[in-house]
Order: structure tokens, then sequence, then C-alpha cells
């Protein structure tokens, strides 16, 4: 385990995020990570499919960056832009 340092305006948004959402500052501050790193890899997935790879890494046994940026892609979002 280590140490980040985070600015104190994001310790309170995480304050306030963790408590609507019955987490920990440090556990708030981790989903926000492992979300934001889904997206980065995989920039193609809407919220959704990011919290069924978060399931399924969990089922998995944890989060590995290594397994994350090799899993499959899935199917792309529809675009905002997309005719209907």
């Amino acid at each position: 385990m280590g140490i980040v340092k985070i600015s104190d305006l994001m310790h309170d948004n995480l304050r306030i995020a963790g408590g609507a959402l019955s987490r920990s500052i440090n556990a708030q501050a981790e989903h926000w990570m492992r979300v934001g790193m889904l997206a980065e890899l995989h920039p193609e997935l809407d919220h959704r499919a990011i919290a069924q790879l978060l399931v399924q890494a969990e089922l998995a046994g944890g989060l590995d960056i290594s397994v994350a940026a090799s899993a499959p892609a899935g199917p792309p979002r529809a675009s905002a832009k997309a005719k209907h």
C-alpha cells in the first residue's frame, strides 16, 4: 500500500461521494481509479459495460491491469449523434 497525495478539493469530493454511496474515502477513491483505468483502456465502453468488467474482475479475484488491458472490448457504445 502506498500514499497518494491529492488536493483538498478532491478529498472533499471523495468524502461527499463516499458518504453518499456508503464507501470509505479510500474505497471511493479506489472505485474512481478503477473506473478511470478501465475507461482509458477501453474508451469504447460505457459506464454500464465498465461496471460489468468490474464485477467480472471481482469474481476472478480482483482487477489486474495486465488482464484488463487484454480483455476483449465488447460492443461499442452508441454515439449520441447516431440516427435512429
